[in-house]
């Protein structure tokens, strides 16, 4: 699969990048535009649109369990009351829960195996979303603004990070919420929430002010602040005039996060719930540009109380969403280009607990994606029996960076290149991604 070996500062001007530049363009569109102009022509967004790669992170917050999901045990002490169901690969089996996504099964990819270390929520949250452990004092990115730096076209309106976040409270992820999203990146690659109290209010450009006056206080907004960035050269006031800049797209696109624009039938497809109704959502914005979404939904995967009851609700919900996302983008010739990676921070115990319930277990646990660069119908790793330990391709995160950064053809090991820091890599240790799932 080819790479780009490409170094970068970490600049929003190096947001789109030459090679992808060049795939957008014919030799007869060159010559018709300038530099000056070629963002601003509608014929280029368009190509530029096409051929741009995307991310949705469906984000699993809490710990789905295997058992009941990609890697069920029925029939055993540890597999719980539900059955097994064949899905279009043979000899692969799925959930009962999952009729749906075992349908389309040789057309994802499913990680059986990953093995990782943290056992409680901060802690599992933090390296799921980094992808390595902390190293302080250096707050690493979360892959969102790795993805929002990598992935992001200049003179974008969108939001290079978008979070479709409707249920603001959470626990444990509440507390990362309010931290660093995108470390050294900078805040012009931090997360735009959306949801609960992360909502994006007055966006909206008042009726009040003409264009021509808010064209000219924008012009003197410009003015006086590149003057000080300029006299102070502080990266601090670089990283806020690009977040100003990315309020003033928000204005001109605000109308995209609106829910009630999108068709009622697909709306009905996707389901009532506001997990269901966020993913179509981040369909949509994809569909206009947009390079990373990712859709939370609080911590309903955190069943240490009545696991099976509670599943019995949010795995079908999860099922039907993830088959009309991969339906929806297939149909729309998305799919190639875009990325869908359904995840937690770890699994589910094979013992229940006294309360009927799984808990925290990141010794052996199961995600799925599919999507750009992804091998349709790859089941990779395996469990014992039980259960209880990898038997087959252990895989950590590191490991799973390093597939997604490939799958979206970015270089894993590439450098981050950021000023007065160590040569940090989007991946460290030289961790080789998972090639079984690669296509």
């Amino acid at each position: 699969m080819p790479l780009a070996n490409q170094q970068d500062c970490g600049s929003p001007e190096h947001g789109i990048h030459r090679r992808r530049f060049l795939q957008g363009l014919s030799a007869g569109a060159i010559s018709t535009f300038s530099w000056s102009g070629l963002f601003s022509n509608s014929a280029y967004a368009e190509i530029a649109k096409r051929k741009q790669k995307h991310c949705i992170l469906l984000w699993l917050c809490g710990g789905p369990s295997q058992f009941e999901t990609w890697d069920p045990k029925p029939g055993t002490p540890t597999g719980g009351p539900f059955k097994s169901i064949p899905t279009a690969i043979p000899g692969v089996h799925f959930s009962e829960l999952m009729p749906k996504c075992a349908s389309i099964a040789d057309k994802m990819a499913v990680i059986r195996s990953m093995k990782t270390t943290a056992k409680e929520h901060t802690e599992g949250i933090n390296l799921l979303q980094r992808g390595h452990k902390p190293r302080p004092p250096f707050t690493r990115p979360t892959l969102g603004s790795v993805l929002a730096q990598q992935l992001g076209q200049l003179d974008s309106a969108l939001p290079n990070f978008i979070l479709l976040d409707p249920c603001p409270e959470g626990n444990e992820f509440k507390g990362f919420k309010a931290g660093n999203w995108a470390g050294w990146l900078g805040a012009e690659y931090a997360p735009v929430r959306t949801g609960g109290e992360f909502a994006i209010p007055h966006v909206k450009q008042l009726d009040s002010i003409s264009e021509d006056d808010h064209e000219a206080r924008e012009d003197l907004r410009k003015f006086f602040s590149r003057k000080f960035e300029n006299e102070t050269r502080s990266a601090a006031a670089s990283s806020h005039n690009a977040v100003f800049e990315r309020v003033k797209g928000l204005m001109s696109c605000a109308h995209l996060f609106d829910l009630e624009r999108l068709p009622q039938k697909d709306r009905e497809r996707y389901g009532p719930g506001t997990f269901g109704q966020h993913t179509l959502l981040a369909r949509s914005l994809v569909e206009e540009g947009a390079p990373f979404v990712m859709v939370a939904n609080g911590m309903p995967w955190d069943t240490h109380v009545f696991n099976h009851e509670v599943y019995q609700m949010v795995v079908p919900d999860l099922d039907n969403i993830i088959f009309q996302l991969h339906k929806d983008l297939e149909e729309r010739g998305l799919l190639e280009d875009t990325l869908v990676v359904a995840m937690g921070e770890f699994g589910r115990s094979p013992w229940i607990n006294a309360a009927r319930g799984r808990d925290h277990y990141p010794n052996a646990w199961s995600l799925s994606m599919f999507g750009s660069g992804i091998k349709p119908g790859a089941v990779v790793g395996a469990t014992d029996k039980l259960g209880v330990d990898v038997t087959e391709n252990a895989f950590d995160e590191q490991n799973l960076f390093a597939t997604i950064f490939a799958a979206l053809d970015i270089d894993p090991h590439g450098e981050f290149n950021i000023p007065n820091l160590p040569n940090f890599h989007r991946v460290e240790d030289t961790s080789d991604p998972i090639r079984e799932v690669l296509a």
